[in-house]
């Protein structure tokens, strides 16, 4: 298990980069779609993106393991909305890989027979609901982080100083809206990886819904959006402090 652990956290910061690499070339497709005398540099990007795609999915093999162990871990957690939310994510998690690992198998020809459409659904089901709940403890999180924000003094002397620096902003919206707003803006920037983790799942959740048809946005937008979440995902596994916890 031990072995199986390190192997896929070993390729987990290869397949970030891979990650990053596959929407970068997305991106630019998408931005060069109109360019007539683009068109073999269009093709070469689109299939750089299928071998870099398929290089990630053997990347991920193994790592319904790490999810698996992930969810044990957050079982034992003493908060328990953290520990529901995480445990319900990581599951959601476990299942997406096994779909995606099917997937990899049915693309390399190993099983036939297999709906391929079927399982790329479920997979993109799971995965969505594994992001949903991820953005539910990260509003969890922000949540105590502002109740904690406002409990201190000092901080509330500043809220009272940026409120009486614009009166007229406070009396021109909904009472308090400004408040609110300075105590959230407050509470995410002393916590940058709540933040980070917060765009991230929100970036991530444009993929899943528009594979699904739930809400249809633009490959341009897709890819941009997955760019962004890879790039974060690159920043946290290289600097561990920007990463949350737990």
């Amino acid at each position: 298990m031990d072995t199986v652990l390190k192997f896929t956290s070993q390729n987990q910061g290869k397949d970030r980069v891979f990650r990053a690499a596959q929407f970068a070339c997305a991106l630019s497709t998408y931005l060069l779609r109109s360019n007539s005398n683009k068109k073999d540099l269009v093709a070469k990007l689109n299939s750089l993106e299928a071998k870099l795609n398929a290089g990630r999915k053997v990347f991920r093999l193994g790592n319904t393991v790490n999810s698996i162990e992930a969810a044990k871990r957050s079982m034992q957690l003493s908060d328990r909305v953290l520990s529901l939310c995480l445990t319900a994510a990581n599951v959601n998690r476990a299942l997406y890989f096994i779909c995606d690992n099917v997937l990899w198998v049915i693309n390399a020809g190993l099983i036939r027979g297999l709906d391929k459409q079927s399982w790329s659904t479920s997979a993109s089901r799971c995965y969505l609901l594994s992001l949903i709940i991820s953005l539910a403890r990260d509003f969890y999180v922000v949540l105590q982080l502002m109740v904690q924000r406002a409990k201190d003094k000092q901080f509330r002397r500043e809220m009272m100083r940026h409120l009486n620096e614009g009166p007229e902003v406070a009396e021109a919206v909904v009472p308090h809206l400004d408040a609110l707003l300075f105590l959230l803006l407050a509470s995410l920037k002393s916590h940058p990886a709540v933040a980070l983790d917060t765009l991230k799942n929100i970036c991530d959740l444009f993929i899943p819904l528009d594979k699904l048809g739930i809400y249809s946005s633009n490959a341009g937008t897709v890819a941009f959006c997955g760019l962004v979440s890879s790039m974060i995902g690159i920043i946290t596994y290289t600097k561990p402090s920007l990463s949350i916890k737990p």
